[in-house]
């Protein structure tokens, strides 16, 4: 099954020093990205929010696409040209001419790239915009599918510029590489990482009869412990503060999402302990 995701943009940016600029940027390491084709990054705040998330294509040596929420390409674009300079690139918005594609349950097209998140997640592809489109259905097809596996996405699970890259599970789907030269906003990050002070995350959950609706309280009692993201049928995700969903798990009080029973359902590829899951012996 494939479709085209409406909900994305794509920005170009091709030179000589193209490569090198991106390398000292985004989160990821450049290098993974020329082995493996493509790969998940941000750009981050000094202070270590994410002001921009997506994937990585590379389509030559010195020609990168950035698969984006089509919702940030203005402002991605803007705040790219500003770490510019005088530096020997061009960044252009594809948007209108072009789209991203997603599919999964079936073969990679030679046109295509695995999902650099999850490989199960299926394929990426990005092509010449055409007449004929798939429409809604599809597009939601893809959601429920990446709902299921856990996958998070800005705009719906977390709002750019308000979260940490841990927060929105970049550390773990390999949208930051830690052994990687220096980048924006990766003091914090680094700390954060070392230190093992992520409280807050995006987990999976499962509800007791249809989800509620997208930024629903989730609470245990009168503590809230967070809120409610995108959700397909009785599957969701939520971003919560793990600290007190654990605390209310040991004590019995029922959580509530809105006014549904919620549990929290791990995915496998998931490292992190989740709620009143005891954490790996060091």
């Amino acid at each position: 099954m494939a479709t085209e995701l409406a909900s994305r943009g794509i920005i170009r940016v091709a030179g000589e020093e193209a490569r090198a600029f991106l390398d000292r940027l985004i989160t990821c390491d450049m290098d993974r990205v020329d082995a493996d084709g493509a790969r998940l990054g941000a750009l981050l705040s000094p202070q270590g929010k994410i002001l921009a998330d997506f994937i990585v294509v590379r389509t030559g040596d010195a020609d990168f696409l950035l698969d984006c929420p089509a919702a940030c390409i203005g402002d991605l674009i803007r705040r790219l040209t500003l770490y510019k300079l005088r530096a020997k690139l061009t960044i252009s918005d594809l948007s209108a001419t072009h789209v991203v594609h997603a599919g999964w349950y079936g073969s990679v097209p030679e046109d295509a790239v695995r999902d650099p998140l999850l490989a199960v997640l299926g394929w990426r592809s990005i092509r010449p915009r055409e007449t004929s489109a798939t429409g809604p259905e599809e597009e939601r097809a893809y959601h429920a599918h990446r709902i299921r596996l856990g996958v998070p996405e800005a705009g719906l699970d977390f709002a750019l510029g308000d979260a940490f890259p841990h927060e929105a599970l970049m550390d773990q789907l390999g949208g930051v590489d830690f052994d990687k030269g220096c980048y924006v906003g990766q003091e914090v990050v680094s700390r954060m990482q070392h230190r093992g002070t992520a409280r807050t995350r995006i987990v999976s959950v499962v509800y007791d009869g249809e989800a509620p609706g997208s930024g629903a309280e989730v609470t245990s009692g009168e503590r809230v412990l967070g809120q409610t993201g995108s959700a397909s049928g009785d599957r969701g995700l939520a971003m919560i503060r793990i600290d007190r969903a654990a605390d209310a798990l040991e004590s019995g009080t029922p959580i509530l999402a809105g006014d549904r029973p919620v549990r929290f359902a791990k995915p496998v590829w998931v490292r992190f302990p989740y709620p009143g899951e005891a954490a790996p012996a060091a």
